[in-house]
């Protein structure tokens, strides 16, 4: 067993996995089916990876017009 610390990463009230600190990053481990597409990816930061998992829910951002 490791004494790496363990982050919980939580999106919208939702697990979305944890992050292990490793010697160069975080490891992050998915918890639901929706967050697998990060689970086992490097981050630097545990902020980073929260972001990861944030941006992964809210889909693909849209460009805004602004009529004038």
């Amino acid at each position: 067993m490791s004494d790496s610390p363990a982050f919980i990463i939580e999106v919208q009230g939702r697990s979305a996995g944890i992050v292990i600190a490793e010697p160069r990053g975080y490891t992050f481990f998915a918890a639901e089916q929706d967050f697998f597409p990060l689970d086992r990816r490097h981050f630097r930061s545990v902020v980073q990876a929260e972001n990861a998992a944030r941006a992964l829910i809210a889909g693909p951002r849209r460009s805004v017009t602004r009529w004038h």
